[in-house]
């Protein structure tokens, strides 16, 4: 696969996310598939892993780290902090926590489960409001100068945030949800990076799977899937959404493809810097991702793009409403 550059770090062009390997979405497969998965995405080429302390919190960390053990120097890592995750005992507890000392001890245990030495690139997961971001930029620097992490990122912050955390300590990426029906970071974030230099990771780029046109009003998940509580997953708005995919069908057509390839494709397309993580439990799915950096879209199929889905007016908010409270602040 060829790479990307995230501000100075260097990523192949398509990454994975494995929170898909949580309880997020449902009861989740054995370890030993889990792991399976894993190390065949980088066994097609995937060399840039997306994990985070509260997933879990902290076996999917376990996970990924178990999982990469044997191929750790040649793949990056990313994982995140800022959620009040006890870093004892992994209790969930409400609420953010950004306090410096927090972040110090909450590295301590990534490196632990990740089996590593240094985190590649660690993100804020939210912004904690009782916490300055520059006392959060100025310990990710200071993890940075003692070898512990390599490069620091931002989860949904606004661009104003971006900017004050970026003059204590270089942002490397920003880390939001992006799609063609998710379309916040395109005013101010996208513009800012490319500013800046900092390099963006859409999470969600297929939509949680709506874009991959395998979820229909039909569609009953399991009730621990986290869909469940979400807006645009009613059956009134997976009604609503529908003309999403039959854009996306009519474009894979024409393109030898498949609606996930185009998705993913039109993300790529977008500026040299984006790279998606998308997340999936099955390796067949794995494979399909990596095949959208062979899909390309001319002008011609933008201009097709951009015209149809102007015409559709997504319905349902992106998230329930406390989580989009924590959003671009």
């Amino acid at each position: 696969m060829k790479t990307r550059k995230l501000g100075t770090l260097e990523v192949a062009e398509i990454g994975y996310g494995a929170m898909s390997f949580a309880s997020t979405y449902g009861t989740a497969p054995d370890r030993a598939e889990a792991i399976r998965v894993i190390r065949g995405a980088y066994d097609l080429g995937v060399t840039f892993f997306d994990t985070a302390e509260v997933y879990g919190p902290f076996t999917n960390e376990r996970l990924v780290g178990e999982a990469l053990a044997p191929v750790r120097d040649r793949v990056v890592i990313a994982s995140k902090f800022g959620w009040n995750v006890d870093p004892d005992t992994g209790e969930r507890r409400p609420g953010l926590n950004s306090r410096p000392e927090h972040i110090r001890r909450a590295v301590e245990g990534m490196l632990e489960r990740l089996e590593t030495d240094t985190i590649d690139l660690l993100y804020q997961h939210r912004l904690d409001p009782a916490v300055p971001i520059e006392e959060v930029a100025g310990t990710v620097r200071d993890l940075i100068a003692c070898g512990k992490v390599r490069h620091f990122g931002l989860s949904e912050a606004a661009a104003h945030t971006i900017r004050r955390a970026h003059a204590v300590q270089p942002v490397t990426a920003i880390q939001s949800e992006y799609s063609l029906w998710t379309r916040e970071p395109e005013p101010e974030i996208l513009p800012l990076c490319a500013e800046l230099g900092i390099g963006f990771v859409p999470w969600s780029p297929l939509g949680q799977g709506f874009l991959t046109a395998t979820i229909s009003p039909s569609t009953r998940f399991e009730g621990s899937d986290w869909r469940n509580n979400f807006p645009r997953f009613t059956r009134e708005a997976l009604e609503a959404n529908q003309g999403m995919v039959t854009l996306l069908k009519d474009m894979a057509a024409a393109k030898g493809a498949t609606p996930a390839q185009v998705a993913l494709a039109w993300l790529l397309a977008r500026q040299p810097w984006i790279v998606p993580i998308p997340g999936t439990r099955r390796l067949d799915r794995v494979r399909e991702n990596i095949g959208a950096a062979d899909i390309p879209l001319t002008a011609a199929d933008f201009e097709q793009i951009a015209q149809a889905s102007a015409r559709i007016k997504v319905q349902g908010a992106r998230l329930p409403e406390a989580l989009l409270q924590l959003s671009y602040r």
